[in-house]
């Protein structure tokens, strides 16, 4: 059992980066399907929403998946970390806009009863945690010991 927990212990922060890179890829690949991604017409109304309009919807969500699909992948890598760091908080601050601005999609009361929207949504603070951890650990500041 030492030994299980061992290589956990050492390898916690790469299978954390990994498995937000498998969950970036996951949902990207879904919006390059029309109407696959649960999240495709609130993804594209955001979009619309705060780009006033500029970037067509159909262009918007293939942006939008190929963004995240590609930063899946570098998180997987391991590659760029600080770039990809800030890439991430960008796209999960932008992930917030619709409780703001679509409320009714994603409460059903304001400001505490969540659709499942709001829920897919407020998933992201784990997200955005786990983003934390991995930064401070690339810069040393969190060390793991295995003692």
């Amino acid at each position: 059992m030492d030994k299980v927990n061992n290589w956990l212990t050492q390898n916690a922060m790469n299978l954390l980066r990994i498995s937000i890179g498998i969950i970036y890829v996951w949902f990207g690949t879904l919006k390059y399907f029309p109407n696959l991604s649960p999240a495709d017409q609130l993804a594209k109304d955001t979009i619309h929403l705060i780009t006033f309009g500029l970037i067509p919807s159909g262009i918007s969500i293939i942006l939008l998946a190929i963004w995240e699909t590609v930063l899946g992948f570098i998180l997987i890598i391991g590659a760029w970390k600080r770039a990809v760091f800030y890439i991430l908080l960008l796209h999960m601050i932008c992930t917030f806009v619709p409780l703001f601005f679509f409320s009714e999609v994603s409460f059903t009361t304001l400001p505490y009863g969540f659709t499942l929207i709001g829920q897919y949504i407020m998933k992201n603070l784990i997200i955005i945690a786990a983003a934390l951890v991995l930064n401070a650990h690339s810069k040393g500041k969190i060390v793991i010991s295995t003692e």
